[in-house]
């Protein structure tokens, strides 16, 4: 039967495996550190607020991880790094700044966990895309922004709260293997179907 294949703009190529490694030396990682990645805008609908919630759970349950954000204008990040600050998050988020769309792909082999914390919006976000594409697990919020592409089969789904969505990404950090079974399908659906 014949089968609906999306043609999926700003999907970009996947990552090299090992090109991450590049990436954490430059933001003084250390190769076994685990990294939850957001890339994107931060405009409010982009849910960081509730990401940066969420990294005070994740971060008093495992110290070592690290929340790295890539995106964002400079008053931006200013603001995000004050909203981190005064939820005592700052020393475990790393603000990487924009980035042009090729650098992307690295970020994301460098990466353990990709997150999507949208709060409110319909149209699926494009990083999702290129976040499938990567075989990583995502982590993302149960709304129709993400709920359009992604399932349980392919991703970590939760409900828009700072604990739930921690508490996801403590999953896919916890269960390294269900987390990569989750990448897997992940990329075969990014091959098969966008």
């Amino acid at each position: 039967q014949p089968v609906l294949i999306e043609n999926a703009p700003g999907s970009g190529d996947p990552p090299v495996p090992g090109a991450g490694l590049g990436v954490r030396r430059e933001l003084g990682l250390h190769d076994t550190t685990p990294i939850v990645l957001y890339t994107g805008t931060f405009e409010a609908y982009q849910g960081l607020d509730l990401l940066l919630g969420a990294a005070g759970r994740v971060a008093t349950a495992d110290p070592q991880v690290r929340f790295v954000l890539a995106g964002g204008h400079p008053d931006q990040i200013a603001r995000t790094r004050a909203r981190a600050r005064a939820l005592g998050v700052e020393a475990v988020t790393i603000f990487a700044g924009e980035r042009p769309a090729e650098d992307i792909p690295t970020f994301l082999d460098a990466a353990d966990v990709l997150v999507s914390p949208r709060s409110t919006g319909t149209n699926t976000p494009l990083k999702i895309y290129q976040y499938l594409r990567a075989g990583k697990p995502i982590v993302a919020t149960r709304l129709l922004t993400h709920t359009q592409v992604l399932t349980d089969e392919v991703s970590i789904l939760t409900d828009a709260t700072p604990d739930a969505f921690g508490d996801g990404i403590l999953r896919a950090l916890r269960d390294p293997a269900g987390a990569a079974r989750l990448g897997r399908r992940a990329r075969e659906l990014a091959e098969t179907k966008y």
